[in-house]
């Protein structure tokens, strides 16, 4: 049984001096804003916490697992208060969608990566309570987005950290608010930092028609040398992006569509090895977000491994994927549920899921 205090937050509720909101044993939230004006929760356990943005998109700025900053390096130390996607850009989880998603092509009129980015939610909350997977904080919100004759739905995020546990755990419902149906993409994007030495382990056949590299170049995307022959090697022995070496054409970035397998708990996952045995993960579940996105980007100024991006489409836009017929219809009243894990695993936590993801792999 499940028991929950929820505790609703006013921008009002923030400082610039960070301050408690609630404790709970060993965890606890606290609220501060950052210097540019933006509203911000800390969710901490023992060893843990995570820096979430309540009213702006709810991203998660920032999360350190173990005591590791496991974020994206990006040239923002700090988020922007703007609605402008690459104008604020370095989050380590970003919701995409949900009318739209992905890069816009001349055909489109949608923003980049659409609306759910860094909207601004109506209600922001924190919760505390015990479930099946022990004591928990969290914070989640509401997000309704209204176009008249067009759009009317509902979006709210939730994300838990639980006392003892080195992962978080995220769970989004949108809700189509019309008696119509409606036209739905959506995209978790989430972005770790990548670690030389590291090899990448992943619930799927690594064949290159299971592990397929995006050959389209984007328009904001302007190609080094070297940067066009790495992706055509990529297309025959996608293996190849397996190891984090230096010196891969990851500038300005590579992005590879991949076909999930789960357990029989429905369950996908994602590794980032590291060269000590520790690792990061990510699991979710494919009957739910279906499209398996990977994007690695590695400039000097943005280091970043998306060693997962959960969707119900692939990113080039609205009007292409809805050309794949990759556009999920959700009826009116109806509600799209998903629910992701990711965090940081010890050396024998690792072998013992890449143990799993081999026996999942061979089955």
């Amino acid at each position: 049984m499940t028991t929950e205090t929820t505790i609703y937050l006013t921008p009002s509720s923030f400082s610039e001096k960070e301050k408690l909101l609630v404790k709970s044993g060993e965890l606890s939230a606290s609220g501060f804003i950052f210097d540019r004006g933006v509203c911000a929760v800390r969710l901490k356990n023992e060893t843990s916490d995570l820096v979430l943005l309540p009213f702006q998109g709810q991203q998660i700025w920032s999360a350190r697992f173990r005591g590791r900053d496991v974020t994206m390096h990006s040239m923002f130390t700090q988020p922007n208060p703007t609605r402008t996607y690459l104008e604020t850009y370095g989050g380590f989880l970003i919701h995409c969608g949900a009318t739209a998603m992905g890069v816009p092509t001349h055909e489109d009129t949608h923003p980049l990566h659409g609306e759910l980015p860094n909207a601004p939610y109506q209600a922001a909350y924190i919760v505390t309570g015990s479930d099946a997977e022990g004591d928990y904080i969290g914070l989640g919100g509401a997000y309704q987005h209204t176009v008249a004759f067009s759009t009317n739905y509902l979006a709210e995020p939730l994300v838990k950290l639980y006392a003892g546990k080195t992962s978080a755990s995220l769970s989004m419902d949108i809700t189509n608010l019309k008696k119509t149906e409606m036209e739905l993409m959506y995209l978790a994007h989430i972005n770790f930092k990548p670690v030389n030495g590291s090899r990448l382990v992943y619930s799927a056949q690594t064949t290159p028609d299971h592990v397929r590299v995006r050959t389209s170049i984007p328009s904001h995307i302007h190609p080094k040398p070297g940067y066009v022959e790495f992706i055509e090697a990529l297309k025959e022995h996608p293996e190849k992006h397996h190891h984090l070496v230096p010196g891969l054409a990851f500038d300005p970035e590579i992005v590879f569509f991949i076909d999930y397998l789960a357990d029989t708990q429905g369950w996908a996952y994602s590794m980032q090895v590291l060269p000590d045995g520790n690792a990061d993960f990510v699991r979710h579940r494919p009957a739910q977000l279906d499209k398996g996105v990977r994007w690695i980007c590695r400039t000097p100024d943005q280091d970043a491994l998306g060693l997962i991006l959960p969707g119900t489409a692939e990113p080039e836009g609205y009007t292409a994927e809805k050309a794949k017929g990759n556009l999920k219809i959700l009826p009116g009243g109806a509600v799209f549920h998903f629910d992701v894990e990711f965090g940081a695993l010890t050396p024998s936590e690792a072998s013992e899921l890449e143990a799993r993801i081999k026996a999942i792999t061979r089955e």
